[in-house]
């Protein structure tokens, strides 16, 4: 995109990455509403795509420190998880270029109602993940959970973070802010490391990605502020409204 944007892309892109830094920060999968924002203001898809990492990476930025500074982050959990999810992105960067994208989106339109249903009959809150597992269990089960959804992260990557989300407290038995934590620290490192390959390849837009993401920050921030305030009441209905909106998208882009 070689014009600087318009109005119009201003106003398109800047409300929609607010809305997305906050729903990113309560229930993950912000990005499902961001980057179809630079897509509808007529942004080239690579640009898009790079731009809106810009974007991202500075929302993600400011909750993942605002949930460190609160000790919302439980590190000797989230290290091993962050360096598989880098692990799995990179294989699912390259898987990628081997498996047909459309077969896997015919996949996740089964996969999405099946997440979907499980909320709904889901009878345990996100506050009481059950019992705890043994130390050695539940970094085996995290690790394997944040390897598997790194790959998909680099595979296709929408709704990532309400992915890890939802199998770190159904699976590994996380509290639900320990899963937000490591879900927000696994999405900063894997949004700064493609962020510094779309740079190096000149395909981000610096300064409409720079406003957009200032917005985003806004959005991360008053969504952080909500989910400290409302908890797991917060989730599931967000979880649900980021699940519907992914399985539109994939369904309007098969046909």
């Amino acid at each position: 995109m070689t014009a600087p944007p318009g109005l119009l892309t201003w106003l398109i892109v800047c409300p929609l990455v607010f809305l997305g830094g906050f729903v990113d920060a309560v229930a993950g999968g912000g990005g499902l509403i961001s980057l179809p924002a630079y897509l509808i203001a007529g942004l080239p898809v690579h640009n898009a795509i790079a731009t809106n990492k810009l974007s991202s990476a500075m929302g993600t930025s400011v909750a993942t420190a605002r949930l460190a500074s609160a000790h919302c982050i439980p590190w000797k959990k989230a290290v091993p998880c962050v360096v598989a999810a880098l692990i799995g992105s990179n294989l699912g960067a390259h898987l990628a270029l081997l498996v047909d994208p459309e077969l896997f989106k015919r996949i996740m339109l089964v996969i999405l109602p099946l997440t979907a249903l499980y909320l709904l009959l889901r009878k345990k809150d996100f506050d009481d993940p059950g019992e705890e597992l043994p130390p050695m269990k539940t970094l085996l089960l995290s690790v394997g959970i944040s390897l598997t959804i790194g790959a998909y992260d680099g595979f296709y990557g929408p709704g990532t973070g309400t992915f890890l989300i939802l199998l770190l407290t159904s699976l590994a038995h996380f509290r639900l802010g320990e899963a937000n934590g490591v879900a927000k620290a696994i999405n900063l490192t894997t949004n700064l490391s493609s962020l510094a390959v779309y740079l190096l390849n000149g395909k981000v837009i610096l300064l409409l990605g720079f406003v957009a993401g200032l917005c985003g920050v806004a959005g991360n921030y008053i969504g952080i502020t909500f989910f400290q305030t409302r908890g797991s009441k917060a989730v599931k209905p967000l979880m649900l409204i980021v699940l519907t909106i992914f399985f539109i998208r994939i369904l309007t882009e098969i046909l």
